[in-house]
């Protein structure tokens, strides 16, 4: 895979909370120029993402709702996701209600999700966080189910505020349970290119990262190896 593949595969990711005006427009700068698929910001910045963005080839808004625990009720995660998207955001992370899904409120957790798809009405990418360090597998593939069942476009590893991130064997359970027409997004804890590439082997067709930057360079590099 060369850069600019894998760089069109990357969410440029801020969301910690202490990100600032100035870190916000960098990170903007950063994905014009690297041509990442989208910003990873907190709603706040989606206004400032999106005009920094405006005139920038292919780089879409990203914004997290619900973030991080995912327990916010169904009526604030649609009108979080409509105002982000009125902000200018294009794609839509939420997070999963994780104790309704561990507690077997299983049409309750399809509710949820389908809150967000119906605010989103097609004009954004919704994206469903699982967050895997918290699931059994068999709590993963029936979030996965959920997920598509409820319209979702993609499921999506973890926030990267919990107890660990993204590992090959997950995604590889998301890809399997999804099939192909879903998206996977790895992300939490991928730092390097040899483990976006691990993610991307083992089935993810996004990443979450806020290394990307070195995580592209790094791609540039090994073609170069050879």
């Amino acid at each position: 895979m060369n850069r600019n593949e894998l760089a069109a595969m990357i969410d440029h990711t801020l969301l910690k909370a202490g990100a600032t005006e100035q870190e916000i427009i960098q990170l903007c700068a950063e994905a014009a120029q690297y041509q990442f698929a989208t910003v990873c910001v907190n709603p706040c910045w989606v206004k400032l993402a999106a005009e920094q963005l405006k005139d920038a080839d292919r780089v879409g808004v990203t914004t997290v709702i619900g973030f991080p625990l995912g327990a916010s009720s169904s009526a604030i995660k649609a009108l979080e996701t409509k105002q982000a998207i009125h902000d200018g955001a294009t794609e839509i992370d939420m997070v999963l209600n994780i104790g309704y899904l561990k507690s077997r409120f299983l049409s309750a957790v399809k509710s949820d999700i389908e809150a967000v798809v119906a605010a989103a009405a097609n004009r954004a990418i919704v994206k469903v966080i699982l967050e895997t360090c918290l699931l059994t597998d068999e709590e993963i593939v029936e979030a996965c189910k959920l997920a598509v069942e409820a319209g979702a476009h993609y499921v999506k590893t973890s926030t990267g505020f919990s107890s660990g991130g993204a590992t090959a064997e997950h995604i590889q359970l998301m890809r399997r349970t999804v099939g192909e027409h879903i998206g996977v997004k790895a992300s939490g804890g991928i730092r390097d290119y040899a483990t976006a590439i691990a993610m991307v082997e083992a089935g993810a067709s996004r990443i979450g990262a806020s290394a990307g930057i070195a995580i592209v360079d790094k791609a540039e590099a090994a073609a170069t190896d050879y």
